[in-house]
């Protein structure tokens, strides 16, 4: 498979990842919305997350990126770096025992052990790639690659399936705030770009509006598509 923007963006459209709320939730960050943006049905799915984990590797290649290891911040992307680095490794020439980690992070620190062993269960070795579902604020991506730094991991690139385009509450956006840890910060996919095409009703599009008006790290016109 060779990368499409266009042909991932319908797999997106297909897979309902983006859509949109009669009454607000409450993200983590603390601002409504009333669009969400949800991988969760794609990586329950051995099929859908098929499929999406040869998008992301397509798109690595694309970037020209030669990683050693795929790693998933815990737990959003736990699967799909897991997956990535499986097929990753048995498509290079030198392939064979000992040459490639199956990494995963964990979710809580273990009580007990040191520090690699209280937040990995394989700690990544060689150029790594961090895979994040979406991105808000990038908090998790974030605290994932402080994590990896405390431990030495060279760290090559962030992909995030989705960027939500919002600016964080230091009014940095999360490619800017990923870029100043050292990391080149890639997004697959753009909210502000898939969210006019979905065409919500006119109550829910003003909505969006008024919200990428504060949040967003540009404004975003639903009349245009």
């Amino acid at each position: 498979m060779k990368w499409n923007k266009d042909n991932f963006y319908k797999f997106i459209i297909s897979q309902n990842v983006v859509g949109f709320f009669k009454e607000p939730i409450r993200l983590k960050s603390g601002r409504l919305s009333y669009w969400y943006v949800n991988w969760r049905n794609v990586a329950e799915d051995v099929h859908s997350i098929d499929l999406l984990s040869n998008y992301i590797i397509s798109f690595v290649k694309y970037l020209g990126l030669k990683p050693d290891c795929f790693y998933g911040v815990p737990e959003g992307a736990t699967k799909l770096g897991i997956i990535c680095q499986y097929k990753w490794a048995k498509d290079q020439p030198n392939y064979k025992k000992g040459t490639y980690i199956l990494s995963m992070g964990r979710a809580k620190p273990k009580e007990h052990g040191d520090q690699k062993d209280k937040f990995f269960l394989g700690i990544p070795e060689g150029k790594v790639i961090i895979l994040e579902d979406v991105t808000t604020t990038g908090g998790s991506l974030i605290e994932t690659i402080d994590k990896l730094n405390q431990n030495d991991v060279p760290i090559i690139a962030a992909i995030g399936l989705t960027n939500r385009n919002e600016l964080r509450e230091d009014k940095k956006s999360v490619e800017n705030a990923v870029n100043e840890k050292g990391v080149p910060y890639h997004a697959m996919s753009n909210a502000i770009d898939i969210i006019p095409y979905l065409k919500p009703d006119k109550s829910i599009a003003s909505k969006i509006e008024a919200y990428f008006k504060k949040y967003g790290t540009k404004e975003i016109k639903m009349s245009k598509v």
